[in-house]
């Protein structure tokens, strides 16, 4: 039996005129381009929605409107990448990307979110978190980098905290990026291995997947009292990376009423079994 030539030569891509022909002999051949097909598939709709995130941001600039989208989540459970996707199109000059370190010593002896507030969105534009005030819900109280009153005092400030922030006109957008233990590991081992993201991995990280189910209580408590019905919680099903991009994207656009949005090339509806609102009845995942 013939054996089948599953490689593409200089002659094959001469012969062809046009996409569907170069597929059609790809065909023919045998040639297995479902990955490659799959990451083009994602391309195209990134590109589609990031058109519109523009469409959005012209719109939020023009009409001063202020907003803040905020990325939480478990280590490497893709927020930077998120942001990237969000950002890399968007005119800098009406948003923000904000990703604070330690506070200082004076910004430990001042009210809490007094750091925070200073980088909230102005008038006509849109402010990114890669993390923000809720690192005191889960991250301080996991790693002892904060007391148990500053935890106790912070779970009961940060629903007013919001409300202010409401009704004052501010949007905020709290998303959460679930994945799974051993997706989680995944990532890490993935990073050691990559010299450009090893810097990535932390020592905080290291103790991820050491102290795993005390993350989950924290971030438990976290859902319970703060999800709010003027701020809710929006979990995103993010071991599959790429969805999880796209999905926030649909559920940010789905947001707002924007001119042109009609016109939109894709859904710009979110998929409910990827996006969805925390629920206090529901067992929670990271799944």
């Amino acid at each position: 039996m013939e054996k089948t030539n599953l490689q593409l030569t200089k002659e094959d891509f001469e012969s062809v005129s046009s996409n569907q022909e170069l597929l059609d002999l790809i065909n023919k051949k045998g040639i297995d381009i479902e990955d490659v097909l799959k990451k083009l598939k994602y391309e195209d709709e990134l590109r589609k929605l990031q058109i519109e995130l523009i469409k959005l941001q012209q719109w939020i600039s023009k009409n001063k409107k202020r907003v803040v989208v905020i990325f939480e989540g478990r280590d490497a459970a893709g927020k930077g990448g998120n942001i990237r996707r969000f950002t890399e199109h968007l005119n800098p000059r009406s948003m923000n990307l904000v990703a604070l370190t330690k506070p200082t010593e004076i910004e430990q002896g001042q009210w809490y979110f007094r750091r925070y507030i200073k980088e909230l969105s102005n008038p006509g534009e849109i402010v990114f978190f890669d993390r923000s005030w809720y690192n005191r819900a889960v991250v301080e109280p996991v790693m002892g980098f904060c007391t148990e009153e500053q935890y106790r005092k912070f779970m009961l400030q940060v629903p007013d905290f919001e409300h202010m922030l409401y009704e004052d006109g501010v949007k905020i957008i709290k998303f959460w990026f679930s994945i799974s233990k051993e997706e989680q590991k995944a990532r890490f081992d993935a990073r050691l291995k990559t010299p450009l993201k090893r810097w990535k991995f932390s020592p905080v990280d290291q103790k991820g997947q050491e102290l795993w189910d005390k993350y989950t209580t924290y971030k438990e408590q976290m859902f319970s009292r703060t999800h709010t019905t003027y701020c809710p919680w929006i979990i995103v099903k993010a071991n599959d990376k790429k969805t999880a991009r796209l999905e926030s994207m649909r559920y940010v656009l789905s947001q707002f009423e924007y001119p042109g949005k009609e016109k939109a090339l894709t859904t710009l509806l979110p998929d409910p079994n990827i996006i969805m609102r925390y629920y206090r009845s529901a067992e929670q995942i990271d799944y």
